[in-house]
């Protein structure tokens, strides 16, 4: 071979230009990329929203909320202005005492119901067992319709105590022998509807008449998240004569009735409407009898039990608060019926109840429903979940729908 020939095989290594321009095979690799990140992203996302929607569209929600309408809730000043007067308060027998609703005195002695089913007896340090309503077992959800709830609790002007239970009636307990009479059977509908919630209660003072509260002939107690969200008006106010025996439906077609209390005179007596954050008043003697009107509205909250004050006015414990500033979920849902559904699809009651703030409010208000003056405890630090106030010797005792203890507040301390 000769020289020409070896320089005519050799090939010249030409130098690669480099441009901005995007080459063929780039662009199907790029394109091919895209599809398989948006192939599997949806994937994904069917995999996960799927079962979801499926649920959303499948499952029946529990309730068939009403729509509701609420003012704004008034502004935390004046005397609503926000402190931390509740922390003051000292709890007692706690993890001895589960859920002491309601409170009452002889004497110095105390007496409260407790989510057990019991009656007890709180003297000085000690605690002791009057009497049992229901039937064991108890302690759990399952078990209250059997086991009982006692709720509202007084005492008669014969020194005993009448006590409201949720599922099983109303009842008089002689509260030295632990004996138990039944006055109002559940298992009897008044006026052809169930009593399916009894709550609280009050005691003319010669005895004759009693006035307490069917918070529902729908739901239980144990359903009452159900009950608030679900805006249902099947509660009733009602009178039960000690002597004819007799039933009376006072007041019908209320929004969770709950907390009974009779005016000084008896002339009225207050019901808290716990779902519409309000006290209706009914006239029960002289020239209004027979008739109603609200005794005020747009509470800060959504009022409990109901209990007299020492100044003449009323101690309202609120089982929730609305605060203004601030965000109440009951009130944004309240025109949403249709979230409500959702939601309880979705979660289950004590999941729900896990998103109330555990903010702690009592008020007094004066015997024409103007608040005087209101203890607060914001995030529930000391207090929490507060169903009653009741005053005796100075002190507020603090009973609660579902908490281990009860609380006393020094009110000479404030």
């Amino acid at each position: 071979m000769n020289e020409t020939e070896g320089l005519r095989q050799r090939r010249t290594n030409r130098p690669r230009i480099i441009t901005d321009e995007v080459q063929g095979p780039a662009v199907k690799t790029s394109t091919y990329s895209g599809r398989v990140f948006r192939m599997t992203f949806m994937t994904l996302a069917i995999a996960l929203l799927g079962p979801l929607i499926a649920a959303l569209i499948l499952l029946e929600s529990p309730i068939e909320p009403q729509l509701l309408s609420f003012s704004e809730p008034p502004v935390m000043s004046g005397s609503l202005e926000v402190n931390i007067k509740l922390r003051q308060a000292k709890r007692l027998f706690e993890d001895q005492l589960v859920g002491p609703e309601s409170i009452a005195n002889i004497g110095d002695v105390l007496y409260t119901g407790t989510a057990d089913g019991k009656i007890i007896k709180i003297e000085g340090n000690s605690l002791h067992m009057v009497a049992t309503l229901g039937r064991p077992p108890c302690g759990s959800r399952e078990n209250e319709p059997t086991c009982g709830r006692p709720l509202g609790i007084r005492v008669g002007p014969n020194g005993t105590l009448f006590v409201a239970d949720a599922y099983l009636g109303l009842f008089e307990v002689n509260p030295v022998s632990g004996e138990v009479d039944m006055l109002v059977s559940t298992q009897n509908p008044v006026k052809g509807r169930p009593l399916s919630f009894v709550n609280d209660l009050d005691i003319t003072q010669d005895g004759r008449k009693i006035y307490f509260t069917d918070s529902s002939s729908k739901w239980q107690r144990r359903d009452y998240s159900y009950l608030v969200m679900e805006g249902t008006d099947d509660g009733r106010l009602l009178e039960y004569h000690t002597l004819t025996k007799e039933v009376t439906v006072l007041l019908e077609g209320l929004r969770f009735p709950n907390g009974v209390q009779l005016s000084p005179s008896e002339d009225f007596v207050l019901v808290a409407e716990t779902t519409m954050a309000r006290i209706q008043r009914y006239y029960v003697s002289g020239l209004n009898k027979g008739g109603a009107d609200l005794f005020v509205e747009n509470l800060p909250g959504f009022p409990d039990n109901i209990r007299r004050s020492s100044s003449g006015g009323y101690w309202i414990a609120m089982s929730a608060v609305r605060p203004n500033p601030g965000f109440s979920m009951p009130d944004f849902l309240s025109d949403k019926p249709w979230i409500k559904k959702v939601i309880f699809k979705l979660f289950s009651q004590e999941t729900v109840m896990k998103f109330i703030p555990k903010y702690s409010l009592v008020l007094e208000l004066s015997d024409n429903g103007v608040c005087k003056r209101s203890f607060h405890d914001p995030n529930g630090v000391v207090v929490t979940y507060i169903s009653e106030a009741h005053e005796h010797d100075g002190h507020l005792y603090l009973g609660s729908f579902r908490s281990p203890y009860l609380c006393r507040l020094n009110l000479n301390e404030l």
